[in-house]
């Protein structure tokens, strides 16, 4: 039997996000990529975090070089929909539709409507 991939913390997903679209890169790469929205965030933090992340097996980490290098161990949609799946069996009892329809009435936007409701005609035919 294998083991579930393990599950990031809040912060630990905010880092993955900056993380994802770099694929790889070094600490560094990715303090200076969230400065831009994190503008007092130490790069010690984020280095830390790196470590821990390592550690639990979110990232994998290439020592070869100077500046150890760190990229994620799932891609994002593999990450998204494993935490999809525990929310759906925790929070709605494994029901999608609940899910769904808790997710339409916290409020979305007119575009994500649009959207939505594109997607649905486009399953229908």
């Amino acid at each position: 039997m294998t083991t579930p991939p393990p599950k990031p913390t809040p912060a630990e997903l905010e880092l993955l996000q900056y993380l994802w679209p770099l694929g790889s890169a070094t600490a560094k790469q990715v303090h200076e990529a969230m400065l831009a929205d994190k503008p007092g965030l130490g790069y010690g933090a984020v280095l830390r975090l790196l470590q821990i992340m390592h550690g639990k097996g979110l990232l994998i980490r290439d020592a070869s070089q100077r500046s150890h290098v760190y990229a994620p161990t799932q891609a994002k949609d593999a990450m998204q929909g494993n935490l999809l799946q525990d929310l759906l069996q925790r929070a709605f009892s494994g029901s999608a539709k609940a899910l769904v329809l808790a997710a339409l009435r916290s409020g979305i936007s007119k575009q994500e409507r649009a959207e939505i409701e594109a997607l649905l005609k486009e399953e229908k035919k």
